[in-house]
């Protein structure tokens, strides 16, 4: 029987497929004294679980090694830091061997203990750890059980319908020709739906009722634009989707004749629209697209997964590359923007620090560790003989910081010349917009800096005190509020006064959707995903910047989202 479920779009496309259902995995064991002679093999058999929990992981992060977001590594270095933190491993087998539980039942007890330590943590980030915990302890039981763990293999041609999934699950299963994902819980700004973005994958969250009406096997059609799920689609469903899919087909058909055309505006201006990137193949993908440059390359991941940490020729040679990948266009290299809040067993971040995002990160963790600084900024520099480099700070609060952060980069091209080490003979310096101290006092930063770049992800969630990733403030944390349009027109009219090349990176900007807004504040440089650049082109050259120019003061005018969503279903006709 047809019924229509809604949800919250989290990744567009449409998929058409059989349901596989996965109810959630809920240890409900009984508790079972061990017999003495018996607490030495169930030891072993729990040792041996984790062992598997282990290899699996690496196994993974081996398998997309080089092909995939680095966020979806992130989160396997996650994983394997939990499951070897003693605070788990330790617990399980005390429990084993002096209470003489099952390492089943152990497991039951260890993550019911866990998850009420952090949901009583009046913090954010180690409440939403409780999902990590989730998946790491349904690894090590499905080893237990000596069983695959339900869904992970055999979803070729299906769509998931999950109480939640983790990152790197949903990468390993799109490697498997996965169709889509419709969850009970998630945001659309969650880590798993910015991964599926990036893959290409349709995603639905939010869905509440899809667990409880979707049954294994239905035939489901699935809308991850308008967040919509149809179960049992009948005749005229399946028309108009079939008529979607043409539409879409013939639209992939004509980005592609975008790759190497000039990015303007309708009415004949010139817009530079860059590339996010740091993998190789995000590098060619940027270049095959046509990007001005690279407009954000992330250096961390060259930090994450490791118990070391990169030297100054391991980071150079990945700089080098990236440069020579763009032939002479510009690369906007990063500096380390690593906290508590990202997977780190290199123990350069610290562990379990209260408030992660306003914590020990960015460039506050960088100008603590002078050693490393030095040796990331020497890289770079020695990079910038290949081709146009800018160096790009993230995190910045204070105009010390921008000073202290120039200084030392002038220092040491000075000593890499003295050295007779080749560098470009000049490299630009810049800094992230995403305190919203720094964006409120940028004329104070005028004069060490060549650029800015705004981080629109964390300057939304610091200016709305909303954390991106909280289902539960889905409605707070909005691009389209109105306070931030008002800080993005402000800056955009600073740089754009005091001659201050200016881009922006981070969903907004990487949304075909809200280039009208953008546009109409007046932003003239993007830098988006390079498998966006595409999507982001075409909205561009749909757009007449004159009429958006001459619309921007109504725009200013809105005081809540609904009345911006109506300038902006008005601002290009159709």
């Amino acid at each position: 029987m047809r019924r229509v479920l809604h949800g919250v779009g989290a990744s567009r496309g449409l998929a058409l497929g059989r349901a596989r259902v996965r109810q959630p995995q809920v240890l409900q064991l009984s508790p079972q004294t061990l017999p003495a002679e018996r607490v030495e093999a169930e030891l072993q058999r729990l040792d041996r679980a984790l062992a598997i929990a282990r290899a699996e992981l690496a196994t993974l992060r081996a398998r997309l090694q080089g092909q995939l977001a680095r966020e979806v590594g992130e989160f396997i270095d996650l994983h394997v830091l939990i499951l070897d933190d003693p605070e788990l491993v330790d617990g399980l087998r005390d429990l084993v061997r002096h209470q003489r539980h099952t390492a089943d039942y152990a497991l039951k007890l260890q993550r019911d203990r866990l998850a009420a330590v952090f949901r009583s943590m009046d913090n954010d980030y180690f409440r939403t750890r409780l999902d990590d915990l989730d998946h790491v302890i349904g690894r090590v039981h499905a080893a237990l059980q000596e069983r695959e763990d339900d869904g992970r293999l055999g979803l070729a041609g299906e769509i998931l319908v999950a109480d939640d999934i983790a990152p790197a699950e949903l990468a390993e299963l799109s490697r498997q020709q996965l169709l889509a994902v419709a969850t009970r819980a998630g945001s659309p700004l969650s880590h798993s739906a910015i991964i599926a973005r990036g893959l290409g994958l349709p995603m639905v969250v939010g869905c509440a009722e899809a667990l409880a009406h979707i049954n294994d096997g239905d035939a489901l059609l699935l809308d991850g634009r308008d967040g919509q799920l149809i179960v049992e689609p009948e005749a005229a469903d399946l028309a108009r989707y079939h008529e979607r899919q043409a539409s879409l087909v013939a639209k992939r058909g004509a980005l592609e004749r975008l790759r190497q055309a000039p990015t303007q505006t309708r009415d004949g201006t010139a817009i530079r629209l860059q590339a996010n990137g740091e993998r190789r193949e995000e590098i060619a993908a940027a270049l095959a697209a046509g990007a001005d440059g690279i407009g954000l390359f992330r250096s961390e991941f060259l930090f994450m997964g490791r118990s070391g940490l990169p030297d100054e020729e391991e980071q150079f040679l990945a700089y080098r590359d990236a440069v020579l990948g763009m032939a002479g266009r510009p690369v906007t290299l990063r500096t380390l923007d690593l906290g508590a809040d990202k997977a780190d067993d290199s123990g350069l971040a610290l562990r379990n620090e209260p408030n992660p995002a306003l914590g020990l990160r960015g460039v506050r963790l960088s100008l603590s560790r002078p050693g490393l600084l030095d040796a990331q900024l020497r890289a770079m520099l020695r990079a910038s003989a290949f081709g146009p480099v800018r160096v790009l700070v993230p995190m910045v609060s204070a105009r010390e910081e921008t000073d202290a952060m120039r200084s030392r980069l002038l220092r040491l091209a000075g000593r890499l010349r003295d050295e007779g080490v080749a560098i470009g003979d000049r490299v630009a310096f810049g800094i992230m917009l995403e305190v919203p101290a720094t964006a409120l006092t940028l004329a104070d930063h005028r004069d060490l800096i060549d650029f800015v770049a705004i981080g629109t992800n964390d300057l939304v969630q610091y200016l709305l005190a909303a954390d991106r990733t909280h289902e539960a403030l889905g409605g707070l944390y909005s691009e389209r509020h109105p306070a931030v349009l008002r800080l993005l027109h402000r800056l955009f009219s600073e740089a754009r006064s005091a001659g201050l090349p200016l881009h922006v990176c981070g969903e907004l900007a990487n949304r075909p959707e809200d280039v009208p807004l953008l546009l109409a504040l007046g932003l003239r440089d993007f830098s988006v995903p390079a498998s966006a650049v595409l999507e982001v082109r075409e909205a561009i050259g749909d757009c007449d910047l004159g009429r958006l120019r001459r619309r921007a003061a109504a725009l200013l005018r809105c005081r809540e989202r609904a009345e911006i969503e109506a300038w902006l279903a008005r601002a290009v006709p159709a």
